[in-house]
């Protein structure tokens, strides 16, 4: 795709219909690409939990809980601002790029600096050359982000989607061949510097827009501020749902850590298939409609039964299930994770219907309100799994389970 013409306007307008209609192909789309990644990421699962330990795991995490964070930057907050506004350019993208890869670029710097901090703070030297390492997925993620919204502006789902998946099979595959030689949690390091690369070649192959230097452009400025408040959002959603990550590895050790993060991946399983790839849908849709129009209303009950219908009886089957389908995929010494997730099934269902409400605050631009109860969400959050912290990895999932059920009314 090349996304602007010669006078350096967005080639793409859709409208109407159209909309509907690419809404839900793309809708379709995602769904299917993900179920493709979950099944390549299933595979991963299975070998890497028996070429590696549950304390590989826990010490990969520790970092990543970090790193992922900064890794989203531009991701969650540009991707947003530029399908949502009405009106873009090539002067005015060119200098989101910029400034991306600019912040991308510090971003990894002062990581990699603070890689000894994390290993005083978890108490394992081991955790700062992994910190240096994962570091580099910084750059790497922040120079696909503008090429990958313009895509999503532009509703080519089908392309970010295959690009996802090709970045996924390539991860998989260079950690399970450097695990069964015998790298240990390099494997997985590894891996996570793969898929990053691999995404961003993709987006720029798919994309093929060069940025211009940069210059004042009007508009420059309001959408970089409605892109830091959606990131702003987005640090608020990611600190209470990794507080737990650092409350389970700081109290109790790297292994417990990894049969945590075993229990809970499985916990947001759902999650990550459905609302993430919908997110960008959902967003890209419900913004060319208006938000007091009976489109726009029909649009998101509709998506939201269906969320709803699956949701339910997923998290129903999967909570049954849990404790014998991880002995098998994983082996015997993962039993604990089986334990753990026990308590998090209950909160699957409910789990996917909370994450639409956040649809509403970006298509509508009033991220401030968003963020304003991101900030109770917090606070609400973060009190319950201090509170939960004496009863181990269990009662965190406890905590988490009943965070969804408390929140979900209020947020809506």
């Amino acid at each position: 795709m090349k996304p602007f013409d010669a006078s350096g306007a967005f080639r793409v307008a859709i409208e109407g219909n159209e909309v509907r209609q690419l809404g839900v192909q793309s809708a379709g789309v995602s769904v299917l690409s993900q179920a493709l990644a979950f099944g390549v990421q299933l595979a991963a699962t299975v070998v890497l939990a028996r070429l590696l330990s549950p304390n590989d795991f826990g010490l990969v995490t520790m970092v990543t809980t970090a790193s992922l964070l900064l890794t989203s930057f531009g991701l969650s907050g540009f991707t947003e601002a530029i399908v949502q506004r009405e009106k873009i350019n090539d002067s005015i993208i060119s200098n989101l790029f910029w400034i991306v890869v600019g912040g991308g670029f510090l971003l990894t710097v002062g990581f990699a600096a603070t890689g000894s901090l994390l290993a005083r703070f978890y108490v394992n030297q081991g955790i700062q050359s992994v910190a240096v390492a994962m570091s580099i997925t910084i750059f790497l993620s922040s120079i696909s982000v503008i090429h990958l919204a313009l895509l999503r502006r532009a509703m080519h789902y089908s392309a970010v989607s295959a690009n996802v998946l090709v970045g996924r099979a390539v991860s998989v595959v260079v950690a399970i061949l450097l695990a069964w030689a015998g790298w240990g949690l390099w494997a997985l390091v590894a891996g996570a510097v793969a898929q990053a690369l691999t995404q961003s070649i993709g987006a720029w192959t798919l994309c093929q827009w060069i940025p211009s230097r940069p210059r004042r452009v009007a508009g420059t400025g309001s959408m970089v501020k409605f892109g830091l408040s959606i990131y702003a959002k987005y640090c608020l959603h990611y600190f209470g749902r990794n507080m737990d990550n650092v409350l389970v590895g700081r109290s109790f050790g790297a292994r417990s850590l990894g049969f945590y993060k075993k229990a809970y991946d499985i916990f947001v399983l759902p999650a990550n298939q459905l609302n993430g790839p919908l997110w960008h849908v959902a967003v890209s849709s419900l913004s060319r409609f208006k938000p007091n129009s009976a489109e726009y209303r029909r649009y998101f009950l509709g998506t939201l039964s269906v969320l709803a219908f699956a949701g339910m009886g997923v998290g129903t089957d999967i909570t049954l299930v849990a404790k014998d389908l991880i002995r098998f995929l994983l082996g015997p010494q993962w039993d604990e994770a089986g334990r753990i997730f026990v308590f998090f099934g209950p909160g699957i269902g409910v789990m996917l219907l909370y994450g639409t409400h956040g649809w509403i605050h970006v298509t509508i631009g009033r991220v401030d309100r968003w963020i304003r109860w991101g900030v109770v969400e917090f606070v609400a959050t973060g009190l319950m799994l201090l509170l939960a912290l004496r009863w181990g990895p269990v009662g965190m999932a406890i905590a988490w389970t009943a965070s969804y059920w408390i929140l979900v009314m209020p947020a809506f």
